[in-house]
């Protein structure tokens, strides 16, 4: 069980790797070869050029300006600088409002640690509950949780302090999380208000379009909305399953890349390289890969303008769903929110997200099979909860240094030097947790789309709601009731049934040593770790030797991300559970969370201002979600604490924290009627304002034009990219046989890149490179 001392060296570690990231980052944005890893947001935007050249060769590579390197923290108060109405319009609503949700935990537990620290701590150290064996001679214990309720003797009037704290940290979290919401709220309407015209803001998705024998989906749908909203619908755009069509494009990409890769290898090396047909290119026929890669490229051709002619001619392509536009927004708002049918099953309306939004894949699913797909997902999701508890426990037996010496007694003359316990009960149990979990967002979104949801952003928040479930089961209450199991196994063989329970509610709030673990291990090292960007970095600079050869190669090479929500605010939901329900047991928790917040806070600040291009743009209505979910951890809390006193022999507190219990929930029932709404549904009243204000300034607006193709699928709109990028390939194929012959005769062929290899880097930077714009 980790002591003082154990939790010291893991802080040590995880502050010195943290700020080694932190230091590595500072220095690697300085230089100008990394100028695209860093800054990417700025090239896409078209406000920031490579770095020019000055000087030496050597600058094109390394930053010599030794005054950069003193302001080498500069991106600290960079970060922090830009007004949050200017983070808007930089980054978008959505953007600004994530961030708000770290200001939102130092809100709520910077107080709660000041109280919990002043009032609580005292309260429990000045016992000797654990010294004395209270609760058990057997119990096994650290000189840490000496600082916990676990410390307080049963039956104490002491825990009157604790029930008191728990109304006030629950008045003042629900006080945080009410301005939080109309805040947010406001936010929102003001941002829908302002911001500029978007073809979402007209359209509606209908599914569902009953058949029609005597007219196509297309006609049927342009019938119906002519006779049912005349003076407001303007256009439509029919689904098409065209996911083969897309899977082909695709492919023809990726063997383009193989193909400039090898071509590029090629003109360094004046051979032909090789390359295998089979798998991976580990097995098969031994073929010229050049040649092998035109040829796929060709055939590929063939079949991608065979497909596309299929699509636009094969009835059985076109789905009974469509993308209608309307006049107005009002127009627009209206259908999106009413019933179209007296047959509430068919032509179903609600809002279609932004085009980058669109899930197209998933537009070809039958609306009939979307309840047997949900079924199916929630079997899947039951399963792989359930299978994850094995690693979990596996965890939590790391954590029990006595267990594993008592099972294991060959271990003992290692662990036992004092450096390598500390490390194994400090550190090690949290790394573990976060290498099972790595795999597990991507998991998620894989099950997600097979619910057949049609939004980015719906496949997010499902993942994102389905990642909190799986945290709250298997990260904290597996966590708890296995590692309390682990440590406390002799105890609960040696005592009374009757005993059993009162061990429980001892051992529980022991359980945040190997929660502090884990945060120092996700929530210090992580966030560093992802300012660093390790892995952009290696790939960004692969890609740029091997496959970048024009502008647009060296924009896609750059990846500067987004904010992945199903990742991130799952992770910030399991710290404000943690927070919550340790912050009247175990109070030495909540100084670790706090340093998550403070430094999370200022390295996602800069990713978003310098980094993350987001896929897609919400308007913020992630954030009932976020509340909702910070409710669920606090009622959570409270119930917790009423089955922790009903252990500790005060069962008459019990009224008062069911009491409780029933005002948070009327509290989350107050907050959802009232600022819910502007979520889910569009003012008529601010639709009429907004198309009134915009047909004063722009009379003469053709919206038919505008709106026509918002809606059509990707790989149609890229259908003229694709006609120049074959004629680029005829080129590429002509040089190609150019340099084959020149290359037989022995004869080298001058290289059409720079060096040979990429095209030149960038050259150097600006004095301060944190802070160009």
């Amino acid at each position: 069980m980790a002591t003082f001392g154990d939790i010291g060296i893991a802080a040590g570690l995880n502050i010195l790797f943290a700020v080694a990231f932190l230091i590595a980052f500072a220095i690697l944005r300085l230089q100008p070869i990394n100028d695209r890893v860093y800054f990417p947001k700025w090239y896409l935007l078209g406000v920031r050029n490579c770095p020019s050249q000055q000087g030496s060769f050597v600058t094109k590579f390394v930053n010599l300006d030794w005054r950069s390197y003193i302001r080498f923290l500069n991106w600290v108060p960079d970060a922090l600088r830009m007004p949050e109405l200017q983070l808007i319009d930089h980054a978008g609503l959505d953007s600004a409002v994530y961030l708000r949700i770290y200001l939102l935990g130092l809100k709520i537990f910077v107080p709660i640690a000041l109280l919990s620290w002043a009032i609580l701590v005292p309260v429990n150290w000045t016992n000797n509950t654990l010294a004395n064996g209270g609760a058990s001679e057997k119990l096994q214990y650290s000189n840490i949780d000496k600082l916990s309720i676990s410390n307080v003797p049963y039956g104490s009037p002491r825990f009157w302090t604790h029930i008191v704290m728990a109304y006030a940290f629950t008045f003042w979290t629900c006080f945080s999380l009410r301005n939080e919401y109309a805040k947010v709220a406001e936010m929102r309407l003001h941002f829908l208000a302002s911001k500029k015209r978007r073809p979402d803001q007209f359209t509606v998705l209908v599914r569902n379009v009953p058949p029609d024998q005597d007219e196509s989906v297309s006609e049927a749908v342009e019938h119906f909305f002519l006779v049912n909203h005349p003076d407001h619908y303007q256009t439509h755009q029919v689904v098409i399953n065209a996911n083969k069509l897309a899977k082909l494009v695709q492919e023809k990409k990726s063997t383009k890349n193989w193909l400039d890769y090898y071509q590029l290898k090629f003109e360094r090396k004046q051979s032909r390289p090789m390359t295998k047909t089979g798998f991976l290119g580990l097995c098969g026929e031994k073929v010229d890969a050049i040649d092998h890669q035109i040829a796929e490229i060709d055939r590929l051709t063939k079949e991608i303008a065979e497909e596309r002619k299929r699509v636009k001619s094969d009835p059985k392509c076109i789905m009974p769903a469509a993308f209608v536009s309307f006049k107005t927004r009002w127009g627009a708002a209206v259908c999106a929110q009413t019933q179209q049918s007296r047959n509430p099953t068919l032509w179903l309306t609600d809002w279609a997200s932004e085009p980058r939004d669109v899930y197209w894949d998933n537009l070809a699913i039958p609306y009939v099979s979307l309840t047997i797909r949900k079924l199916i997902v929630t079997v899947a999701f039951f399963f792989l909860t359930f299978f994850f508890v094995i690693p979990v426990t596996f965890v939590q037996s790391l954590a029990n240094i006595e267990g594993i010496e008592k099972r294991a007694p060959f271990l003992e003359p290692i662990i036992e030097v004092p450096f390598i316990k500390s490390v194994v009960q400090g550190v090690l149990p949290g790394i573990a947790l976060k290498i099972f979990l790595l795999v597990l967002p991507t998991i998620l979104i894989m099950i997600a789309k097979l619910e057949g949801l049609l939004s980015i952003s719906a496949l997010e928040r499902i993942s994102a709601f389905r990642y909190y479930i799986f945290n709250f089961i298997n990260v904290f209450l597996v966590s708890v009731i296995a590692g309390t199991a682990f440590e406390q196994l002799d105890s609960f063989l040696r005592q009374s049934a009757n005993d059993i329970t009162r061990i429980i509610g001892v051992a529980i709030p022991m359980k945040a040593t190997f929660f502090i673990t884990y945060v120092m291990v996700d929530g210090w090292t992580g966030v560093a770790g992802e300012i660093f960007r390790l892995t952009p970095l290696i790939l960004y600079h692969l890609k740029n030797s091997f496959l970048v050869k024009t502008e647009k190669d060296r924009e896609e090479a750059m990846d500067p991300g987004s904010i992945e929500f199903h990742m991130a605010e799952p992770r910030l939901q399991l710290y404000f559970l943690l927070g919550l329900v340790y912050a009247v047991v175990t109070p030495i928790f909540l100084p670790f969370i706090l340093v998550f917040f403070v430094l999370a806070y200022v390295v996602f600040r800069h990713q978003i201002i310098n980094v993350y291009n987001q896929k897609y743009e919400s308007a913020a209505s992630f954030w009932p979600d976020v509340h909702a979910r910070i409710i669920y951890s606090l009622v959570f809390s409270q119930i917790m604490l009423i089955g922790l006193m009903s252990t500790k022999g005060n069962s008459q507190f019990t009224p008062f924290l069911i009491a409780l219990v029933v005002l948070t929930i009327w509290f989350h029932l107050f907050c959802k009627g009232r600022y819910e709404p502007a979520f889910v549904r569009y003012p008529l009243q601010e639709a009429m304002m907004k198309d009134t204000l915009e047909r004063a300034i722009e009379p003469n607006l053709d919206m038919k034009s505008y709106l026509q193709n918002a809606y059509i699928h990707p790989v149609f709109k890229n259908e003229d990219e694709e006609k120049d990028g074959e004629d680029v390939d005829e080129k590429i194929q002509e040089s190609l046989l150019v340099a084959t012959t020149r290359s037989r005769r022995n004869t080298p062929a001058p290289s059409k890149y720079s060096g040979g290899s990429s095209p030149s880097l960038p050259e150097s930077v600006s004095e301060n490179a944190g802070s160009q714009r």
